[in-house]
């Protein structure tokens, strides 16, 4: 019998080969798939249908699946490893959304559209039937302004020298009008048109992907003078497109606080809520808004690329190799890699359960030291923590609960006050939820913080079919909405301070 085995997925008619065993949902987050519970099988919205081949169904599936859907040859791409040759059909990509399970409400249109995630390290594209909602391709890709920083103010700087603003601006233009290329072979609708194409993202990619100078956002008080909703001719912006459809890039809410987490805000329908809610973006611009039906906060703080893997000795991305998940197993590290290959270094999540883990083994103090003083842990050879290593986390969760509890005060409550807290991005989607309470990120119980997908993609779907085509779309939304800078706030410098070390036991 063969050591591999070869998968297509369909409707992207893509096929590749994998090392027998292979854990599916080591492979298929690359190719754009979403795991919206973070592949714990505790939702179904990573369903496939097996076309050709055989897929076992476990006890998990048993509790999650209907007989008929069974029957039918559905199964959870979470619970799947490369036993046989497969062609697999993704329900996701039938469903109105990908990152999100939920059905969203919306008025019937015409034609196509495209909604994109800007993301600082990574730009998702999905093209939607606009008459029915459905995907049908989605496309992500690493954001190539990433060669000239891996965070919003290295890129700023950038921006800053010479004809660094323009480079930056062409280069993220020509990657989104390639992606939308691609999704439209993809979906076989390469001579149709599309109507409308919507874009979220930081404030720093609304910048630079509209040509906005920067300086204001190198400054203090770090304010930007033009935030506003965006729009543009797809001809304008070098692409050649059927339709020459208008281009939308949405509002910000102030601040480096983007148009990401109005696009989140109303994706979780924060604003609609008559307790008070949170939403949280992990990553290295960690984003915040809390509020309810009648008013909201939102504030920035960098966290720095550590949740990405970035500035870690051995960090990497969440991909093939990458140490993604670590738990405590008799009395040592067990670590899970992805792509059921040997390790060569850790993402995100893997760094946070991996101090989390070390916390419980006792092998890391609160204050951070590591106990044996060796400089390096070693969770599964070669891919060891360094004493840097865990100081960039301490940074970076530090960061984030700070600007979690000074907006809490800014709105006049306490962590028990929030009702549920929103958790969004692809880190905040995999992230344990009990790794992050242990060292202290979220200091809420576990059941209340919901891991919530690319809340910032759903948003911009749902602005698709928005027919208000003018500046005034986001109005109410951003009249009710006040944006804090914590740099400012006298009080976040001694909150960070308290926030670095790890709660004890």
């Amino acid at each position: 019998m063969s050591d591999l085995v070869h998968i297509e997925l369909e409707p992207l008619g893509e096929k590749f080969t994998l090392e027998r065993g292979t854990p599916l949902q080591d492979v298929f987050f690359a190719h754009g798939v979403e795991f919206p519970c973070g592949g714990r099988a505790r939702c179904k919205g990573c369903r496939v249908r097996v076309v050709r081949g055989s897929l076992a169904i476990t006890p998990e599936q048993e509790q999650l699946l209907t007989p008929a859907e069974l029957a039918a040859g559905w199964r959870l791409a979470c619970c799947g490893k490369a036993e046989d040759n497969l062609t697999l059909e993704f329900g996701q990509w039938e469903a109105a959304i990908l990152a999100d399970n939920s059905v969203f409400a919306f008025t019937p249109g015409e034609g196509l559209g495209v909604a994109v995630d800007l993301g600082t390290t990574t730009i998702v594209a999905q093209l939607l039937d606009l008459a029915n909602a459905h995907v049908l391709a989605v496309r992500s890709t690493l954001n190539r302004q990433a060669r000239h920083g891996a965070d919003v103010m290295s890129r700023v700087s950038f921006a800053l020298k010479g004809d660094g603003l323009a480079r930056l601006r062409n280069l993220v233009r020509q990657q989104i009008g390639k992606l939308i290329g691609e999704l439209r072979e993809a979906a076989r609708v390469s001579s149709q048109p599309i109507k409308t194409v919507t874009v979220v993202g930081n404030t720093v990619m609304h910048h630079m992907f509209c040509g906005i100078d920067v300086t204001p956002l190198s400054l203090y008080p770090f304010e930007p003078v033009r935030d506003g909703l965006e729009a543009f001719r797809a001809s304008e912006l070098g692409w050649s497109i059927p339709g020459d459809p208008t281009v939308r890039f949405l509002p910000c809410l102030g601040g480096f606080v983007g148009s990401d987490i109005l696009a989140g805000i109303q994706a979780t329908r924060l604003a609609e809520s008559d307790a008070l809610v949170g939403l949280v973006d992990l990553g290295t611009n960690g984003e915040i808004a809390i509020g309810d039906r009648e008013r909201l906060l939102c504030a920035s703080t960098a966290a720095g690329p550590a949740f990405e893997g970035a500035r870690i000795s051995m960090g990497m991305r969440a991909a093939t190799g990458a140490i993604s998940t670590v738990a405590v197993e008799q009395g040592a590290f067990r670590c899970h890699v992805l792509g059921n290959v040997p390790p060569r270094g850790i993402c995100g999540s893997g760094l946070v359960d991996a101090v989390a883990a070390g916390l419980d083994l006792g092998l890391i103090q609160a204050s951070g030291r590591l106990s044996a003083g060796n400089g390096a842990l070693m969770l599964c050879p070669p891919v060891a923590l360094t004493q840097n290593d865990i100081r960039e986390l301490q940074l970076a969760k530090g960061a984030i609960a700070a600007g979690i509890r000074l907006l809490l005060a800014r709105w006049g409550a306490e962590a028990k006050d929030l009702t549920r807290l929103y958790l969004a991005g692809a880190f905040g989607n995999y992230i344990s939820r009990a790794s992050a309470r242990r060292i202290g990120l979220l200091r809420f119980p576990i059941e209340m913080v919901k891991p919530s997908g690319n809340t910032a993609l759903l948003g911009a779907k749902l602005a698709l079919f928005n027919t208000t085509e003018d500046e005034f779309a986001y109005s109410s939304l951003r009249r009710k909405t006040q944006h804090f800078a914590l740099n400012t706030d006298p009080q976040f410098q001694d909150v960070f301070v308290e926030e670095m070390p790890f709660p004890v036991l």
